[in-house]
């Protein structure tokens, strides 16, 4: 829904109710489920020389936030001298700092942190898209344009009518889908696209899949992997992630956060009240009076960042 997402639209009303001039962009690319990051720094460029000619908004510097994959785009751009002379500190929102680990948990569930080893019922959305943009780029399957078909159907429905995409809204469609393809590539769309419920192909499958497919992705644009570009970020960096997030575990935004400068370090949070989609409740009253607490004093250092 790009720009006019009903939450994205509330969030620019809420920030701007502070006394803030908010401008966000249309980026059509990532309406068209494009995984390009090409168009990110254009764009911010564009909206950084707009926001200073307009007489209302106080000169100098601006804040920057990123949501989702925008948010490693937005921590490239900060560490890009023409860009970054501009901005006075980031903000991001359930971001990511490894392609290839991102992957391995949207197709297997699994990610890790510090030694620790977690798991999560993926929200499918994330594989649906990056496979539609990037899966005739894996070696063996360049001629699987139509399972990337499928796969782009079933995000644009997802988005379009805004149901999650594990719902069982979407099984009748997986199944269409499936059925409409050759037989022998019927395991390959399985890999991205089951009925809810029903068992996830073999694991360590899925796990060559999110190698290759990161590798393909890389091949295309290197700029999918924000690590490299992190180090060269000094503005004052904010993080705050969704800690049962489904599309982009909350142990990317630790990864994120320990790999930026120490300079750059303003705060990092794991919220129970922010994700892309969760897989948990907040729990007891007195646990969602400490979240909200948390989350609103993470707000107050979005605001005096951005």
């Amino acid at each position: 829904m790009g720009r006019r997402h009903p939450q994205l639209t509330r969030f620019a009303e809420a920030l701007a109710s502070s006394g803030a001039a908010v401008l966000v962009p249309e980026i059509p690319e990532w309406r068209q489920l494009k995984v390009s990051p090409r168009p990110a720094k254009p764009t911010i460029r564009a909206c950084i020389q707009l926001l200073q000619q307009q007489p209302e908004v106080r000169p100098g510097k601006l804040g920057l936030i990123g949501f989702s994959f925008g948010a490693p785009q937005v921590a490239i751009a900060a560490a890009t001298d023409d860009l970054a002379e501009h901005i006075a500190g980031i903000v991001l929102f359930g971001g990511y700092c490894s392609l290839d680990r991102t992957l391995t948990c949207q197709l297997t569930g699994d990610h890790e942190w510090d030694g620790v080893n977690y798991a999560l019922a993926p929200d499918p959305y994330g594989r649906w898209v990056v496979g539609s943009n990037h899966l005739t780029g894996v070696p063996g399957h360049e001629d699987a344009g139509d399972v990337a078909d499928a796969l782009h159907r079933l995000a644009s429905a997802a988005s379009e009518q805004r149901v999650s995409a594990w719902e069982p809204y979407h099984d009748e469609m997986i199944r269409q889908s499936r059925q409409a393809l050759p037989a022998r590539k019927k395991a390959l769309f399985d890999m991205f696209a089951t009925p809810s419920g029903a068992k996830r192909p073999d694991p360590e499958a899925c796990l060559e899949m999110a190698r290759k497919l990161t590798e393909a992705c890389l091949r295309v644009d290197p700029l999918l992997e924000p690590a490299p570009h992190l180090a060269g970020v000094g503005v004052p960096t904010r993080l705050i992630h969704g800690r049962g997030d489904r599309l982009i575990p909350f142990t990317e935004c630790m990864r994120l956060h320990d790999s930026l400068p120490e300079s750059a370090r303003q705060g990092r949070t794991v919220t129970g009240l922010f994700a892309h989609s969760a897989d948990k409740s907040t729990g007891s009253l007195l646990s969602r009076i400490r979240e909200k607490a948390t989350f609103f004093r993470a707000l107050q250092g979005l605001i005096n960042t951005a």
